[in-house]
């Protein structure tokens, strides 16, 4: 059985960057890191640190779930009906901003072609913040707890996400944002409900 990591390692785990998993530590706990498997060096200069998938299940495993959480001080994409009302204030604005920049950074280094129009591992790993970031990002409004908007939830497709948004115009923009984020996208009806909602994926090829 793999032995838990060191306090120290266990540190500079949770200090990592919650969107892309980049480190900071010393030499020595970098090289321990990646000797174990949590985390990868990057081949391309500045040579930066990350975790590696295993790595990001460490991180995730205390708690559980990284819920979103006003007084945690991480960045959280709105997946919608959260119980704070959506802020969409200048410092909202520029947080999801640079969270979006941070994930096509992403897409860059871990995507084996370089390329960022195709979502990467991280993102099919958290597929509904990635979704939601995806959205929120291209300025559609999340939905707060009694109001419209969009809502991402997961489903018991593999890779695939529910996006309701009861303006079906609003809900054809989420489809086209989605789709340039490098999502496959279709549009379907609930039998019981008649409700319409997006079935999003993300794109592999």
């Amino acid at each position: 059985m793999t032995r838990p990591p060191t306090a120290a390692q266990r540190r500079v785990i949770d200090a990592a960057d919650p969107l892309t998993g980049r480190l900071r530590g010393t030499d020595a706990q970098l090289a321990a890191l990646v000797k174990r498997g949590l985390a990868f060096r990057h081949p391309r200069p500045p040579h930066d640190h990350f975790l590696t998938p295993a790595g990001h299940r460490i991180r995730e495993a205390e708690p559980a779930e990284p819920e979103v959480s006003a007084s945690t001080g991480v960045f959280a994409a709105r997946v919608g009906g959260e119980e704070a009302a959506p802020d969409a204030g200048p410092s909202r604005v520029r947080e999801v901003h640079s969270a979006w920049q941070g994930l096509l950074e992403l897409r860059r280094m871990t995507n084996p072609d370089g390329v960022t129009d195709r979502p990467c591992g991280w993102e099919r790993t958290h597929l509904v913040q990635a979704a939601a970031l995806a959205l929120e990002a291209a300025g559609h409004r999340p939905a707060g707890q009694d109001s419209a908007g969009y809502r991402v939830r997961a489903t018991p497709q593999p890779e695939a996400v529910a996006v309701y948004e009861p303006d079906a115009e609003a809900l054809r923009a989420c489809a086209a944002t989605l789709e340039r984020a490098g999502w496959q996208v279709g549009e379907h009806t609930e039998p019981r409900t008649r409700r319409r909602y997006l079935l999003a994926s993300p794109r592999r090829a």
